[in-house]
């Protein structure tokens, strides 16, 4: 066998820190793009393959191919079937300098220049994931995207191609496709307690376009807005970018604690709660505690956003009706999103608004992008309609709680006592947190070297939580995808 050519750039010395706050992909890609950049890598000169740099490097391949696509999109790498992946050919002459000149202070003031918020926005550049990069477990937010009825989708679609009048090709109201409207206040009606009405329902392109109409058209700049801590990190950044003041109110065993609340800021001006399904922890706001949210915001005049977002996965009986379903007075407004149902590219929710807030939010949708797409809202109106929605989300909910069982079990199996799960009784994520006598940097610094995908619970947390933990989603992993998982988890874990 012939012996590989000795390599001029000592690629195996590229450092990358597991601990650090910045993704290992994100460290490797800067590592290599500044190596370009300062002419130690050539062009043409061919880099190691995927998997014998993530051998070198002792980290999982999905983190040396996700270094590599962004690089190879931005043009500094480039593929050839055949010939492996090399330094691109093409880079301009002016920007391979061995020893590039510093920014001053003074240079980078020079020329236009971001806005205070447009330099947040950028900021937030570390929780844009790249697409097309198939997930490997336990990433979360990944719902089972193999279980979707494709078949029937196609057969849909094509019917609608067929049959779907010329005029519905042009524009479609700017609250959404009137019979999908319909459609979903009737199934939330049935399945989740919302009492509305089809003219109150407000298609929006996904939950971060429903967060953000809400932010900028309910809060003024300044006002307060409680957010769940730990909660869901990119409302929080949505509800900062739209000028208001977030605070961040404790989480207990009852969901969100409206007494902390109170102490911390309570003329807040809004709410923004996951009752049925606490991001991340996945416990369930009780009763008493849903009452007593309500009463705050009728005393203060606030609102209720209620993110329903996994509402229907509920493993420990039936799902508990929305807090929308308890109100009476207009201060609760309800979301959804199809994403975790069906599959996020669909991009299709939808906000449940009082009547005095329809045309507000008639006219954002306008001024935002005008309307959702009418084809895909219509092949969904029909998804529904005929019972093909219904007959999913059964299935979804039996496979997705076969799914958790079987990482709780390959956990226990192999871990045993190094973790400690939480929120078992709804969701598509667990919590992890280390076991008694397991060192929590430890147990990541095993699953990181084993290629096992997860989300700190730091991210989620303004703070540093008093217990760091892991956020292991499971719905998109077949059976034996998890028992493997765990399994390499536990070899490393055992190998230090």
């Amino acid at each position: 066998m012939p012996r590989r050519p000795p390599e001029r750039f000592a690629f195996d010395a590229l450092q990358v820190d597991p601990c650090a706050d910045q993704p290992l992909y994100r460290q490797l890609e800067q590592r290599l793009r500044d190596a370009i950049l300062a002419g130690q890598l050539k062009p043409a000169e061919r880099v190691p393959s995927t998997r014998r740099l993530a051998a070198d490097l002792q980290v999982s391949r999905n983190t040396v191919s996700l270094a590599y696509a962004q690089l190879l999109s931005e043009g500094y790498l480039e593929a050839e079937v055949g010939s492996g992946t090399r330094v691109s050919r093409h880079l301009p002459d002016d920007l391979l300098q061995a020893s590039p000149a510093p920014r001053t202070a003074a240079s980078a003031a020079v020329g236009p220049r971001l806005s205070r918020r447009g330099s947040s926005v950028a900021a937030l550049g570390q929780w844009i994931t790249l697409p097309g990069v198939p997930p490997r477990p336990f990433r979360p937010h990944v719902p089972a995207l193999d279980l979707f009825p494709r078949h029937i989708w196609r057969r849909l679609s094509q019917r609608r191609l067929r049959r779907m009048p010329w005029y519905e090709w042009g524009q479609v109201p700017p609250l959404g496709y009137p019979p999908l409207r319909e459609a979903i206040a009737e199934y939330l009606g049935i399945s989740r307690g919302v009492r509305c009405t089809a003219e109150q329902v407000v298609i929006v392109a996904g939950a971060q376009q429903a967060i953000d109409f809400v932010a900028r058209l309910l809060l003024d700049d300044g006002e307060a807005a409680w957010i769940e801590e730990p909660g869901y990190t990119p409302a929080r950044h949505l509800f900062e970018l739209a000028g208001v003041e977030v605070v961040p109110v404790p989480v207990d065993g009852d969901g969100l604690s409206v007494a902390a609340g109170e102490q911390l800021r309570a003329d807040a001006r809004l709410a923004y709660v996951t009752p049925s399904c606490q991001w991340p922890t996945g416990l369930t706001m009780s009763l008493p505690r849903r009452l007593e949210l309500l009463e705050w915001a009728r005393c203060q005049s606030a609102w209720i956003l209620e993110d329903d977002y996994n509402g229907e996965y509920r493993y420990d009986g039936r799902p508990l009706p929305a807090i929308h379903g308890l109100a009476d007075d207009g201060h609760v407004i309800y979301m959804g999103t199809f994403s975790k149902v069906m599959f996020p590219g669909l991009r299709l929710g939808y906000l449940v608004v009082p009547d005095q807030l329809r045309e507000a939010f008639r006219a954002a949708r306008w001024m935002a992008d005008r309307h959702s797409p009418p084809f895909e809202q219509a092949i969904l109106t029909d998804f529904i309609n005929e019972g093909h929605f219904a007959r999913h989300l059964r299935r979804m909910r039996t496979a997705c709680a076969a799914r958790q069982q079987a990482l709780v079990d390959a956990l226990d199996r192999h871990l045993g006592g190094a973790v400690e799960v939480v929120g078992r009784e709804s969701g598509l994520q667990l919590l992890v947190h280390a076991g008694a006598g397991m060192d929590a940097r430890r147990l990541t610094t095993a699953a990181q070297k084993a290629g096992v995908e997860f989300h700190p619970l730091s991210v989620y947390a303004a703070a540093e939580p008093e217990r760091e933990g892991m956020i292991l989603g499971f719905a998109a992993y077949r059976e034996e995808q998890i028992e493997q998982a765990v399994q390499d988890w536990a070899v490393r874990l055992e190998r230090g």
